[in-house]
Parts: structure tokens; C-alpha cells; sequence
């Protein structure tokens, strides 16, 4: 009796299937978190606090001495913010190192999106200053810049 010839299509359509169902929970999770990001934002006590500093925050260059002195004069509220989103690294005990990838994502569309509200937003010179805010990675820095090419390549 003459063997079959295996064929791995059937359990490459199943490995397919689980990535599939696998992207798909993580798709869900992005939109949701897309959905309610910064939400606090929109309610007592930050609402009132972020009224008055976001316009001066906006005329200001991240990461620069007058930026930071800001963030000192609404540190309270700041913390409260962290402390209700987890994409901001502050939010966890040890920072990004207890974040998941879908805080990672969020987290990047966050500086990303900040840098639009500045006249001399940089994405990759806030990646730089986050670098070392944060103590992230050199691989992980690497990943946020080449995630940077990717997307500025599709706006």
C-alpha cells in the first residue's frame, strides 16, 4: 500500500486561523482603547485643570525646562490622569516595563498625536526625550521609530 503524500495545508489553514482570531482580539482591544483614550480628560478634576494648561502647554516645546515646570504646577491632577489610563507609563508600579503591547500602541499614538498639537512637535525627538524619561530600550526605541516611517509613509 502506497503512503499518502502529507500536504500541511490543513494545518497551516488552522495556524491562519488562530493568527486571524488572534489580531482580531488585539483589533478590538486598539478600537476600544481608541475609543475611551483619555476619556478622564473630559471630567472633574481635570477637565477644569487641562481648560486653563493645555492652551499653554501647546506654545511650549516638549521636554524643555518651561514645559516641565508646567507639568510640576498640575502634578495632582497629572497623577490622577496616570492613574486612570494605563497607556501612560506612570500609571504602572514599574513603568513601561509592566505595560502590555496594546499600552505600548496606545501609549506611541498618544506621543504621535501630542506632537500634532505643538508647532514644533517631533515625533522622533520625542521618542528621544521618552527614551530617557521612561528608561526605554534601545530595541524597543528602535521599534516606535521604525513604527514612525511606517505610518508617516501611509499619512
Amino acid at each position: 500500500m502506497k503512503k499518502e503524500k502529507y500536504s500541511s495545508i490543513a494545518e497551516t489553514d488552522i495556524h491562519i486561523d488562530l493568527v486571524v482570531k488572534y489580531l482580531g482580539i488585539i483589533r478590538h482591544q486598539l478600537f476600544v482603547r481608541g475609543c475611551e483614550h483619555d476619556f478622564s480628560k473630559k471630567n472633574s478634576p481635570e477637565l477644569e485643570v487641562f481648560d486653563v494648561y493645555t492652551p499653554k502647554l501647546k506654545g511650549m516645546t516638549y521636554g524643555s525646562d518651561e514645559y516641565k515646570l508646567c507639568l510640576t504646577e498640575i502634578k495632582t491632577v497629572l497623577d490622577y490622569h496616570y492613574s486612570c489610563n494605563r497607556h501612560h507609563p506612570e500609571h504602572h508600579k514599574n513603568g513601561i516595563n509592566d505595560m502590555n503591547l496594546i499600552d505600548i500602541i496606545e501609549m506611541f499614538c498618544d506621543w504621535f498625536a501630542a506632537t500634532k498639537r505643538h508647532a514644533d512637535g517631533d515625533i522622533m525627538k520625542s521618542i528621544e526625550i521618552n527614551e530617557k524619561r521612561f528608561g526605554i530600550s534601545e530595541q524597543l526605541k528602535c521599534i516606535l521609530q521604525n513604527t514612525v516611517n511606517t505610518i508617516s509613509e501611509r499619512i
